[in-house]
């Protein structure tokens, strides 16, 4: 494995959403555009009941932004536009009128535990430890804060965003309410996925599609809110802490 993908397989009536990027799973804006898109295609699939969204590899979920084009944004307009990105998966995550399922079977940082956030039911391996590092390197998790408050609280969210440079254990995000369950190896957490998918498409579409309606009450207004906060995020990353910082990552 070499070049990015998002790819969906769909299998008993479960869509399997895939992505890779060779960066731990880093998202560059295409890999977020094609996500929303995977998404978005899932929804109208037919013959998905449930969607599982996952990635490929072993211990990195999602290494959250991409430094590399975060790194190359020259203007407040392109950084706006990028984290658009991760606010739009996550609305289609949110609109999506199918179950989503996290599989998260290694590390998650910044927009990665973010996805993990818009899940509607996610569960992890003990390699799955969490990070939100924004502040570290100058900027904020603005766009995934709200997925992340509604799944985990605001404590957790400003103690994670607060210290920046820590990984939280999978425990922790268990505690919290992120992860459903957490598993000692990849292998019983794809059983436990394939088991819990294959269950609930088995159930009557239309009640999971009002539940998922009822699951995403009072998030209407998330359209303009996470618009607003990828307008803070593109502004900020031009700021000399953050262009200095990123630096470091060249």
């Amino acid at each position: 494995m070499s070049n990015p993908y998002v790819k969906l397989t769909v299998e008993n009536n479960v869509g399997y959403i895939t992505f890779f990027h060779p960066d731990q799973n880093a998202m560059p804006s295409e890999s977020l555009v094609k996500l929303e898109q995977t998404i978005i295609e899932a929804g109208k699939n037919d013959t998905v009941n449930v969607i599982v969204l996952q990635s490929d590899g072993d211990r990195t979920f999602c290494a959250g932004a991409s430094f590399k084009e975060l790194i190359s944004i020259k203007t407040s307009k392109e950084g706006e536009h990028f984290f658009l990105g991760f606010a739009n998966v996550i609305n289609a995550m949110r609109k999506c009128p199918k179950l989503i399922i996290g599989r998260v079977q290694g590390k998650a940082v910044g927009g990665g535990v973010g996805l993990a956030a818009a899940t509607d039911y996610c569960l992890a391996t003990k390699f799955a430890s969490i990070k939100l590092s924004e502040l570290s390197i100058g900027i904020g998790p603005f766009v995934i804060e709200p997925a992340v408050s509604r799944k985990m609280g605001a404590t957790a969210m400003s103690q994670m965003t607060i210290n920046a440079e820590t990984f939280f254990s999978p425990e922790f995000a268990k505690d919290k309410g992120l992860y459903a369950e957490v598993y000692e190896t990849k292998e019983t957490l794809d059983d436990a996925v394939k088991t819990l998918a294959e269950k609930l498409s088995s159930y009557n579409p239309e009640a999971l599609k009002a539940m998922k309606s009822v699951f995403w009450k009072d998030t209407e207004d998330w359209d303009i809110l996470l618009n607003e906060r990828a307008k803070i995020s593109g502004k900020l990353v031009l700021s000399n802490f953050t262009k200095e910082t990123l630096k470091r990552f060249q």
